[in-house]
């Protein structure tokens, strides 16, 4: 016998229905027939769900601040329609099916969130932090930079001789004497030497650790070790260098000091002194940049705002130290004075504030155009590794 109120099915001889409690009809009265349907919002939930999986192949190609909030809404809405009905069918007393609906609707939606918004709530703050170990490391290479200076007449480190010019890789890293690695002339004059060794001179009297000079995301960089490259015999204060490919061991930008605008601690405050690595520069990680690309103006799209940022932190921005001794992570590159590019340098001596924003992509004989035009170059990849 069927409940004419719940629709549950109870023995003939039963006078009160186990489902509802409520009282059976006397044997032989004709139970009413129960109207079963299939609850919309169940089906509703499904669709939900199946729109929010096709509408990521779909938008592919179109801003990710459009689609990806267009996504949550349905996944968050095949899970709300999908949990409204079944607690429906639970007390429709049987008249309402179609569970199976609202549990794969809910099922695909809650997978569907766990795969692709959730990685990014483990990813961000392992990104966080490694920008806060690199800018630590920027913070220390700053504070052995000023105890340099205070041995070197208020100088930031330069290495070679003074007029050395700019070239990736020095004459002999493992000399016995500062004109032999450089390749000076008798009278101190002439010779060449590389960005890293500049900062390498910070290990070699400041007694810096080479690892203080690796950023973790600057892919294909590595601590220093000089018994890699088959040295045993000496020690770290006796080289000159991170050894003969020392852009693989030195992660950071320096203001080019091979010119007449080296900076010292009289310079002002906002000049940028260090950073990440340049992206108009070969790096161990990646080919220089496609410099027709950038668009510092403000109207530009973000992506090609962006894409002046350091490839080390995937384009988000930079760790940057200033003169003054802070570092901060800076979400453009044109943070220097007057909203000067740091990785650039400026077309002319009277740059217009868009020149300055954006500035020309350096080379090995570039040099600032002023003394408020900050350059930081970082050492690219030989394909002569001898």
């Amino acid at each position: 016998m069927y409940c004419p109120k719940c629709g549950r099915e109870n023995p003939d001889d039963a006078r009160i229905c186990s489902g509802c409690n409520s009282e059976l009809p006397a044997v032989g009265t004709a139970p009413k027939k129960v109207n079963v349907k299939t609850s919309k919002l169940a089906i509703l939930s499904l669709v939900l769900a199946i729109l929010a999986l096709l509408a990521v192949p779909l938008a592919i190609g179109m801003p990710a601040r459009f689609v990806l909030p267009a996504v949550l809404i349905l996944v968050v809405s095949a899970v709300t329609v999908g949990t409204v009905s079944l607690i429906q069918i639970g007390l429709s007393g049987a008249r309402l099916v179609g569970r199976g609906f609202a549990v794969i609707g809910i099922a695909i939606a809650v997978v569907f969130v766990s795969v692709i918004f959730l990685p990014p709530l483990f990813i961000r703050p392992r990104m966080v932090a490694y920008r806060m170990k690199c800018g630590t490391n920027l913070y220390r290479i700053d504070k052995a930079m000023y105890w340099y200076a205070n041995e070197y007449d208020s100088q930031f480190p330069r290495a070679g001789g003074r007029e050395s010019v700019w070239q990736p890789k020095i004459n002999d890293w493992r000399a016995e004497d500062r004109a032999a690695a450089f390749g000076l002339r008798s009278d101190g004059a002439g010779g060449a030497a590389s960005i890293s060794s500049s900062f390498y001179l910070l290990v070699k009297y400041e007694q810096v650790r080479p690892e203080t000079f690796v950023c973790h995301h600057d892919k294909g960089t590595s601590e220093f070790t000089p018994a890699n490259y088959g040295v045993r015999d000496k020690e770290l204060i006796d080289l000159w260098d991170f050894g003969p490919e020392p852009w693989k061991h030195c992660s950071y930008t320096y203001h080019n000091p091979y010119g007449p605008y080296a900076l010292s601690v009289s310079n002002l405050p906002g000049m940028a002194v260090a950073a990440d690595r340049s992206p108009w520069i070969d790096s161990p990680a990646a080919r220089a940049r496609d410099f027709a690309e950038f668009d510092p103006n403000e109207l530009a799209p973000l992506k090609a705002q962006k894409h002046g940022n350091s490839p080390t932190h995937h384009n988000d921005g930079q760790n940057v130290l200033f003169v003054d001794s802070h570092v901060t992570f800076e979400t453009r590159a044109y943070c220097g004075i007057n909203d000067d590019n740091i990785y650039t340098f400026w077309p002319d001596a009277n740059p217009t504030q868009a020149e300055k924003r954006r500035g020309k992509p350096p080379v090995l004989d570039s040099q600032p155009a002023g003394r408020v035009d900050s350059l930081l170059v970082h050492d690219p990849p030989m394909t002569d590794r001898k």
